[in-house]
This record gives structure tokens, C-alpha cells and sequence, in this order.
């Protein structure tokens, strides 16, 4: 198991559960650090459970989010709730948000318990093939030196910018909408309440979201030409893009950088497929596309209890034919089993690549509640997707972005200015 992030760490702990032998390597010693918005969806913590590390994880200070509000460019605000009256419910009525550094130290924690053995700074630097190019193993780099390690099945769970799907020629990275983000924990920001926020303007956007234990998870995600302005002062770069914008200077007049400022980037990668003979890949190695809808803990740890039949499959496959059989069948079902959200995901960041299109759906989402709490619910894992692509949603969406006057009249604001009635202080 290549990295020990939520995904290697969720197979590791399904896996060793079903009794595969498994070593989890990663080039960090943990807890560490880690770039992301920290968002963890309510269908998340049914996953958690079963781990047995969802009373850990809460125990830890793990901040409950009620639902999400999204600040469009022309000031007006969309709130939805977990909750709704769709009759839809998750595992639990709130998402989750706690820091990377004790999240992945607890989850990695869960998988030496259930027999996982765990390698840190071990740097892989390729991968062991056969005469016929199949995956036996992989070369690390130690303080010791390097050597290879041998593996009938090897797990690519090591992120955006994965060795494991690069060395094998299986990843690729899209060229629209291609985003960096900035992340970093702040303290005293103010107004920050039970939900999520997203704040979208022409050039980007910035995400709010409380993680416990009095910091904030502040993101700034802005197309990949910005990296070159970003540069070598991330802490920079975010503190001067709030500054420019009045409706967040205000609210972050007495706050403070408590940890130091990361980026993370090129978005929007994608796997061709998720295997190889003798390897898998799963979390943001298989695919990551943006991360506006808060999608990338609940995918990584999902996605390992996809993968658990098909690798103790492959792990015992009496042939390679039978190997193979089971990583294909792997990569269908992942596939499948995120279709749906992948196309919500890709309507979505379409729209906030367009301000004038997010301004006009705005307009409509926040007079209609039952419709923003639907899309809220898919960003929430616990909606089915196809209750927004459905025919019938569509349309409606599309006849009232048709007529965006009818029945808002007043929605709008000046950018800066709170919305009455939904987001004090946006």
C-alpha cells in the first residue's frame, strides 16, 4: 500500500480486516501535515464507524457542519442544509471537519489495530515489473538505502500527484477548469458558524470551514496561471487575496495564520484506468477533480471499501488471468459507483468557472431551498445524484435561469453585503 493518507489507510484497515497481509508505506512520519479543505461528508462517518475511529475522531474535537453556503460573485448567497425535507438522510445529520495531522494519525492508527504494518519515510522511488511489465513490487528509499520490496498486489493510494499511476503512464491531468489552492489554519476569524462557506468570485474562490479547537480551514483555489503569483510565499499570496476582497477583510480584521500557509495543485487528474496487472489505484490516485464540492476524504475512504473484495481476489488469484479479472472488475465498479457524482462535480465547477452562470443559478437556488438542499445533499454523499440530473430537476432549473427575475425580485446584493435573512456577515 503505497501512502497512508485516508485512502491507503481505509483499504489498509479493510484488507488487513479480511486478512491480507499488508504493509503500508509513506514517505511521512505521522501525524504530519496536509493541504485539503478538511471536510469530511456525513455519509463519511457511516465508513468511519465501521472502523471502528468515528468516537476517536469526535473525541479529537472534530468540528460538526450543518450544511453549506455558497456566495456567488453578484453577492447572493445559496444555503442548504444536510437536513432536509426530501426525506434523504445520511449516517449522520452533520459532516465533519478536523485537521489533517490528527484525522490521518487516527485512521493510520485504525489500521495497525486491525494488523496493517506501517512503514514512514520511505520514499518509493519505482516500481518492481516483470519481463511482461507486470507490477511485482515496489524500489523504496530509506535512510537504511534503497531496496525493493516484493508484493503480489501493489496499492496506489499516494495522492494528486501520484509515483505509483505516473510511473505506469495511467494518470493525466485536464486542462479545464485546471486549479491550485492555498490552505492554512487561521484563529479569530470572524462569523464562522455551523456551516461550510464557499465565496466565488471572477478569479477564483475561498472556502470557510470550522475544524475544531478554534481554527478555521481557509482554502483559496484560483486557476493554475495564478501558481506563478503564488511562488514561494503561499502565506502571501492567501493573505493578500482576502485583503482585496472588503466582504472577507472585515471578518478576518483581528484574525491570525496559525499554521503555515500550503499549496496544492494541479487539480482536475484522472486515472485512464484504476489498475495495471499487479497494481490498483484508489483516492485521488484514481481520479480528483476540484475541490469546490468537498469530495476527497469521503472518495479516498469509499473507495478503499470498494476495492477490498476485488484486491483479496486479486491478492489470492490462483493465475495471473484471474489477477486481472478482479482489478478490471475493480476499475467498473469504481467507476460506476461515482458516475454520477463526477458529472454533478463537472456541472458544478463549470459553473463557478463562469461567473455570469453561477450569478444567474444563484439567483434561483436561493429562493428555492428544496432545490439547493438537494444539491447540498449529493455534496453530502447521502442524495443520489440522479435526484439533480433527473429530467424533471433539470428543467425546472433551466425554465427558471430562463426567467431569473420571476419570484426573486430583491435577491441580489451589493458584493460585500450579506444577504438578508441567510449569511450574516458573508
Amino acid at each position: 500500500m503505497v501512502g497512508g493518507g485516508p485512502a491507503g489507510a481505509a483499504s489498509a484497515w479493510f484488507l488487513a480486516r479480511a486478512g491480507i497481509d499488508v504493509l503500508v508505506v509513506d514517505r511521512a512520519r505521522f501525524p504530519r501535515d496536509k493541504p485539503c479543505a478538511e471536510y469530511l461528508s456525513p455519509q463519511a462517518s457511516r465508513i468511519l464507524n465501521e472502523m471502528g475511529v468515528l468516537g476517536a475522531i469526535e473525541a479529537a474535537g472534530a468540528a460538526q457542519l450543518s450544511g453549506m453556503r455558497v456566495r456567488a460573485p453578484n453577492g447572493v448567497v445559496i444555503h442548504g442544509e444536510f437536513v432536509s425535507s426530501h426525506g434523504f438522510r445520511g449516517f449522520r445529520d452533520c459532516g465533519l471537519a478536523l485537521p489533517r495531522r490528527q484525522l490521518d494519525a487516527l485512521l493510520l492508527d485504525r489500521a495497525r489495530h486491525a494488523g496493517a504494518r506501517v512503514l514512514e519515510q520511505s520514499v518509493v522511488r519505482d516500481l518492481a515489473r516483470s519481463g511482461t511489465g507486470r507490477v511485482e513490487g515496489i524500489d523504496i528509499e530509506t535512510d537504511a538505502g534503497r531496496r525493493t520490496l516484493r508484493a503480489p498486489l501493489v496499492v496506489g493510494a499516494d495522492g494528486l500527484r501520484t509515483v505509483v499511476g505516473r510511473r505506469l503512464g495511467l494518470t493525466r491531468t485536464g486542462r479545464f477548469p485546471r486549479r491550485v489552492a492555498v490552505v492554512a489554519h487561521y484563529g479569530g476569524v470572524d462569523g464562522m458558524g455551523r456551516c461550510g462557506e464557499m465565496h466565488v468570485d471572477a478569479s477564483g474562490y475561498l472556502g470557510l470551514a470550522d475544524v475544531g479547537h478554534g481554527m478555521t480551514n481557509v482554502a483559496v483555489v484560483v486557476p493554475a496561471a495564478a501558481a506563478r503569483a503564488i511562488g514561494g510565499a503561499p502565506g502571501d499570496f492567501l493573505d493578500q487575496w482576502i485583503a482585496g476582497r472588503p466582504h472577507l477583510a472585515r471578518r478576518f480584521a483581528h484574525a491570525r495564520r496559525l499554521t503555515t500557509a500550503r499549496a496544492t495543485g494541479p487539480f482536475n487528474t484522472r486515472a485512464r484506468r484504476a489498475w495495471t496487472p499487479g497494481c490498483a489505484l484508489v483516492g485521488d490516485a484514481a481520479e480528483f477533480f476540484d475541490p469546490f464540492t468537498g469530495e476527497g476524504i469521503y472518495a479516498a475512504l469509499h473507495g478503499g471499501e470498494l476495492l477490498t473484495q476485488y484486491a483479496f481476489e486479486a491478492a489470492r488469484a490462483p493465475t495471473t488471468r484471474r489477477h486481472d479479472i478482479a482489478l478490471a472488475a475493480y476499475d467498473r465498479c469504481l467507476r460506476h459507483a461515482f458516475r454520477g457524482k463526477r458529472l454533478v462535480e463537472r456541472i458544478v465547477g463549470t459553473a463557478v468557472a463562469f461567473p455570469s452562470l453561477l450569478d444567474r443559478t444563484a439567483r434561483v437556488l436561493a429562493h428555492r431551498r428544496d432545490m439547493a438542499d438537494l444539491l447540498v445533499g449529493v455534496t453530502g454523499d447521502f442524495v443520489p445524484p440522479s435526484e439533480v440530473l433527473r429530467p424533471g430537476f433539470i428543467v425546472r432549473l433551466l425554465a427558471a435561469l430562463a426567467h431569473p427575475g420571476a419570484g426573486v425580485r430583491g435577491s441580489e446584493t451589493t458584493p460585500g453585503e450579506p444577504v438578508p435573512g441567510r449569511l450574516t456577515n458573508s
